[in-house]
């Protein structure tokens, strides 16, 4: 009886201190300065030219409380927070319930933000969910509380929510799917767009309207079990047949969120940005309008004819790492997964480049020779790698360097890395900017690796710049709401590769696409050669699952993927569309633009030879092309070409075996 005696008057102590702590908190709360709520939380994102693009949090269709659909209001309050007029900023009871619920449960699936907090947290605390953020959110809560009356805060709340597709606010989000304002929404539309914020990703009518229907039916049915609306409304709502609309009135872009994403995401990770973020950013971005509209409008121009493919694509300046283009994937509003940034594919023959400027610093020259023909590679004990050409397609004679990378001939491309040592295209790897671990193994030349697309885009504009690494980046300078810079991005570029040396093996990636070069087989992007009015160093790259092509200039680079997002084998007829994409979007964007290909270095020489053997040119031959050479390394009439005849016999001791790539 002590015992109980004992604890009931700790509890009594204890209420009573924690109402006096409370009481203290909301007295103290009253006396400081009251919170801009017009500006905190907002973030301003400009283009390229420094105009708007997004408008985050705070937005310039603000719609005053009364000019907002009664239905919207009742049914956000009704399901999101049932008491909102009788609380403070917390619903102690819903609390303890969902506390009582999760424990039984053993997760966390039942939430009691009100909306209050739910308007304190999307003010303030966007990033993430610690608990040192959960106690910042009451203190916010008790401020905005203090500060504001309930028809304050609820309009705060419903001007600032995301309702999906990059609209914040419930005026945005009227004029986006059903191009009218807030206030003429019906009950059908208004029930539908408030059931859209819990998981805008999930809820939106645009990317899955079955689940969208049972969200606004339960919306519904709790507004009529709380006799907010009759048994009519229930039902001429339910049965009403909503049109959406789904347009911006100002850029029309169908991928746009997926570079604002981008740009978020590289925002987070800035340190003490979230402190600067409560009054308000600006954001200054490296967009280009031109390379976004261009990526996208080539994409919809050559895939007309199969729904489920992916894509992903990115623009970038090679002179300074700026992305100026990206698109995660087809269209945003049906998935805001950003293939781009947040997936890694297999890369196929995108390595080969690094292979063989791995082997031009060592020795090699365009005119190198290996014998293209089918082989197997002993690499130990019952260890046999053999890995094919596509279409079991063979020079059977040998054929040089510049022949290889014309036809992306994988048995080139292993007896070259077998040669070198398969560590000499890891480092070359993390050296142009490759931060997913490579593993030395036969197959790595071929591309079972899997890589980020920013990934790998950025390691070919290491060789788009001759050899100067950049870090890629989005935002080029942040200030506050005044004008002031509290973060401008700094260049911390790095020479990472010889200039001559990279020169010369650009040059050979314009063999790709070239007529000189068709022989016993055809340079694997003499598709989209009549379609280019520039020069491009371009690589393309397939697996049975992944297709790419990265092509560049000294002003560009540009890549495409292709593929499914369930990892299914492309079909055939699949395999066409990375390249024709490539071709539009990067034609497109530098239409009208002076686009030179480089200056030739001074210790750099060309000579006239036949670029399917390698050797100088005779009467007899039919092929004559331009190599380049580090001087002294020329091809002459008294040296023979360098081979794999004339060298030590090759190490292939290893014991790995990985699938090849296609192409």
């Amino acid at each position: 009886m002590k015992i109980v005696r004992k604890l009931v008057k700790v509890s009594i102590i204890g209420l009573f201190l924690g109402v006096f702590f409370i009481t203290g908190l909301y007295l103290y709360a009253r006396m400081i300065p009251k919170l801009d709520i017009n500006n905190t939380g907002s973030y301003y994102l400009y283009d390229i030219n420094g105009d708007l693009f997004f408008q985050g949090n705070g937005t310039s269709k603000w719609a005053n409380l009364e000019d907002i659909s009664s239905y919207v209001k009742e049914a956000t309050i009704v399901v999101e927070d049932k008491d909102f007029y009788n609380h403070h900023g917390f619903n102690v009871l819903r609390i303890m319930k969902a506390m009582y619920i999760n424990l039984i449960n053993h997760n966390y699936s039942q939430g009691a933000s009100t909306i209050s907090q739910q308007y304190a947290k999307n003010l303030f605390l966007e990033f993430d969910k610690t608990w040192s953020r959960k106690l910042k959110e009451v203190w916010y809560t008790i401020q905005v509380e203090t500060h504001y009356s309930k028809d304050d805060i609820l309009e705060g709340y419903l001007n600032c929510i995301n309702y999906g597709h990059g609209m914040f606010g419930i005026e945005n989000a009227s004029n986006f799917y059903f191009n009218k304002k807030a206030q003429d929404l019906t009950l059908a539309e208004a029930t539908m767009l408030v059931g859209i914020p819990k998981s805008p990703s999930n809820y939106s009518p645009l990317i899955n309207l079955d689940i969208a229907k049972k969200r606004q039916t339960y919306i519904l049915k709790t507004m009529l079990n709380n006799k907010l609306i009759t048994e009519d409304e229930y039902q001429k709502a339910i049965n009403e047949k909503l049109s959406f609309y789904g347009k911006r009135e100002k850029i029309n872009l169908n991928t746009l969120m997926y570079y604002q994403d981008a740009v978020l995401k590289e925002l987070k990770s800035f340190k003490n940005i979230e402190a600067y973020l409560q009054s308000g950013v600006k954001i200054y971005t490296n967009l280009d309008l031109k390379a976004q509209e261009s990526l996208e409008n080539s994409i919809n121009n050559n895939i007309l004819d199969n729904e489920k493919i992916q894509v992903s694509g990115i623009m970038m300046n090679p002179k300074n790492g700026a992305v100026i283009g990206l698109i995660g994937g087809r269209n945003y509003n049906k998935s805001e997964f950003n293939r781009a940034i947040s997936s890694k594919r297999q890369v196929g023959s995108l390595m080969k480049p690094f292979l063989y400027y791995s082997a031009l610093e060592n020795g090699f020259t365009a005119s190198t020779s290996f014998l293209s023909q089918e082989t197997s590679f002993t690499m130990g004990v019952n260890n046999v790698y053999a890995p094919k050409n596509y279409n079991n397609l063979y020079a059977n004679k040998n054929i040089s360097m510049a022949s290889a990378i014309s036809f992306s001939d994988n048995i080139y491309a292993v007896k070259t890395h077998l040669f070198l040592g398969e560590n000499n295209l890891v480092d070359i790897g993390k050296r142009v900017g490759i931060k997913t671990k490579l593993d030395p193994i036969p197959s790595l030349p071929l591309g079972t690796v899997e890589l980020n697309h920013l990934e790998i885009t950025n390691a070919y504009a290491t060789l788009a710049s001759l050899g100067v690494k950049h870090e890629p980046f989005f935002i080029k300078k942040i200030t506050d709401m005044a004008g002031n810079t509290i973060y401008e991005h700094k260049d911390t570029s790095e020479v990472v590769l010889n200039k001559n040396t990279t020169y010369i093996l650009n040059d050979l990636l314009k063999g790709t696409y070239d007529y000189n070069m068709v022989d016993y087989t055809y340079p694997t992007n003499i598709s989209i050669a009549s379609m280019l009015s520039h020069d491009y160093g371009i690589k393309s790259g397939s697996t049975n699952t992944d297709n790419w092509i990265i092509g560049f200039n000294q002003d560009i680079v540009s890549s495409i993927w292709i593929g499914y997002d369930d990892n299914k084998d492309l079909e055939e007829k699949d395999f066409k569309y990375s390249k024709k994409i490539w071709a539009g979007a990067v034609e497109s964007y530098l239409k009208d633009k002076k686009v030179t290909w480089y200056d030739l270095p001074p210790n750099v020489v060309g000579v006239i030879v036949n670029p399917i053997t390698g050797n100088l040119v005779t009467d007899s031959d039919t092929h004559k092309k331009i190599l380049y050479y580090i001087k002294g390394t020329e091809p002459n009439y008294t040296s023979q070409v360098f081979d794999e005849y004339n060298q030590p016999n090759i190490n292939l001791e290893n014991d790995s075996k990985k699938e090849e790539e296609k192409e």
